[in-house]
């Protein structure tokens, strides 16, 4: 085999359709499109989500509730998560808990929650604390520092 020799798969290439030019290419006078109605004429776009003149998907579906469109998600990390990953003394940053794969590589800000103990002085920088953690990680002899959100 060389580079000369190679083909594409039988019946993977194969001519334009020229359409409109005449009879005997098989796509004259309507060229394809049928008779009448709208896709027959040029310059016709569906509009996004046109079922047909059907009621499109997006309407029929009921909608419930209020969805608020300020809604701020937040990584959520633990008090026990944080004990065990880092050393007394450390500054934990949203960046530092990044690198060690304990929240999502996206840049949603970071809240850190009171479950478990944490036996160690750590100063933790995140953008929210619940009450319990701020009150636990003082207690430890650590810091809670709030970051502005980003």
């Amino acid at each position: 085999m060389s580079l000369n020799s190679l083909r594409p798969p039988k019946g993977a290439k194969h001519p334009k359709k020229r359409i409109g030019r005449g009879q005997g290419s098989g796509n004259g006078k309507t060229a394809g499109r049928g008779h009448k109605g709208a896709k027959s004429r040029s310059g016709f776009k569906f509009k996004r989500g046109f079922e047909g003149g059907q009621m499109p998907l997006h309407r029929r579906v009921p909608k419930r509730g209020f969805h608020n469109p300020f809604r701020v998600e937040y990584e959520v990390v633990n008090l026990d998560t944080l004990a065990t990953k880092f050393d007394a003394g450390t500054v934990v940053t949203p960046e530092l808990l990044r690198e060690r794969g304990l929240v999502a590589g996206g840049n949603r800000p970071v809240k850190i929650l009171a479950r478990g103990e944490v036996g160690k002085a750590l100063t933790v920088r995140a953008h929210r604390f619940s009450g319990k953690a701020a009150e636990k990680l003082a207690a430890a002899g650590g810091n809670a520092e709030v970051m502005g959100i980003v």
